[in-house]
């Protein structure tokens, strides 16, 4: 993979200060929701094109997060040279917050492997983001998890890493209970190591009438963090709460609050 010229090229990396404009004062979500929407509204049209490939991928979700930065939003990425010196694929499994992550990760970790995620079937559904997705080759779930391993494992085989957010819902405060252990089990079953990976994104909130569009908060800090590769031995059940502890950990260190 090419590692050049891109937002997140080194292995830490922190929004530089800036001043957002007086739009971006005013109105930060018609001041990124603007440009959001002409990024996805391209992507959508090259991806139904055939025109849309991994780098294609990487600077869209690089648009956003400079959008994001614009209105006066902090991103800040940590760990990220545990997946970029790993050899091979491997499953990501982190918490689920908020749109933003799902918009911004590629960004960080497409340059360097190549990735997918494992997405709602009705995400593929959606005007123009739903062909960028689908562009990706994504896993989709729709209730069987069976088909969920296998297209996984499927994709994994094939040198291509695979995003997973074991949670029903996204959510602003983390349940370990509600937390499965599906990546886990997706690892174990095609022999790569997990990457943790907690995130506070809820700058980006939930909306009301549309979930994935919701007030753009500009004071709350962006946080992602890698975590060290692991190997499944065993059952998993040792990974799986060693992944948890790492979430809530970081969510603590950050000021979230952490359910049962």
């Amino acid at each position: 993979m090419t590692t050049s010229s891109h937002l997140f090229d080194a292995n830490w990396y922190l929004t530089s200060s800036r001043s957002p404009s007086l739009l971006s004062r005013i109105s930060p979500n018609l001041a990124f929701y603007a440009p959001m929407v002409w990024i996805v509204a391209k992507a959508g049209c090259d991806a139904m094109r055939n025109r849309y490939d991994g780098e294609g991928w990487t600077r869209s979700s690089e648009g956003i997060a400079r959008a994001l930065e614009s209105v006066g939003c902090r991103i800040e990425a940590t760990g990220l040279e545990y997946f970029r010196s790993l050899e091979g694929p491997c499953v990501f499994i982190g918490n689920h917050m908020s749109t933003l992550e799902t918009f911004v990760l590629p960004s960080m970790i497409q340059p360097w492997k190549d990735v997918t995620f494992v997405v709602k079937e009705s995400l593929l559904k959606y005007p123009f983001f739903g062909p960028v997705l689908a562009s990706r080759e994504p896993i989709g779930v729709g209730g069987d998890l069976v088909a969920v391993l296998e297209g996984g494992e499927a994709r994994l085989k094939q040198g291509r890493s695979v995003i997973v957010f074991p949670q029903s819902t996204r959510s602003t405060v983390f349940e370990p209970a509600h937390f499965n252990t599906i990546g886990v089990k997706l690892a174990k079953r095609a022999g790569v190591p997990v990457i943790p990976l907690a995130l506070k994104t809820d700058a980006w909130g939930n909306g009301n009438l549309l979930k994935d569009f919701g007030p753009i908060n500009a004071k709350k800090a962006i946080h992602f963090e890698f975590g060290a590769p692991m190997r499944i031995e065993g059952t998993g059940k040792a990974e799986h709460l060693r992944i948890t502890e790492f979430i809530t950990e970081r969510l603590g260190a950050w000021g979230r609050e952490i359910g049962e």
